[in-house]
C-alpha cells in the first residue's frame, strides 16, 4: 500500500512540475490595453510595507488583546 501511495505522490509531483514548466511567463511581457503600472517602490518602501507594517500591526493587535487581562491585576 505504501508503494502505491509513493507512486501516486510521485506522479502528482511530476505532473505539477511539468505544468509549471509548460506555463510560460512570456505572456507577462506583452502589455494589455488597460495596463497602467504605478511607480516602482524603493527598497525602504518595500521593507516598510511588507516587513515593518505587518510586524507593527501584529504588535498593536497583540497589545489590544492582552490589554484587558493586564488591567485586571492579581488578587
Amino acid at each position: 500500500m505504501d508503494k502505491r501511495n509513493a507512486l501516486r505522490a510521485g506522479a502528482v509531483s511530476a505532473a505539477a512540475t511539468l505544468m509549471m514548466l509548460m506555463s510560460s511567463p512570456a505572456m507577462a511581457l506583452v502589455r494589455d490595453d488597460g495596463d497602467d503600472p504605478g511607480q516602482s517602490l524603493s527598497v525602504a518602501q518595500t521593507l516598510g510595507l511588507f516587513v515593518a507594517l505587518p510586524i507593527a500591526m501584529f504588535v498593536v493587535i497583540a497589545g489590544l488583546v492582552m490589554l484587558p487581562s493586564l488591567g485586571k491585576g492579581k488578587k
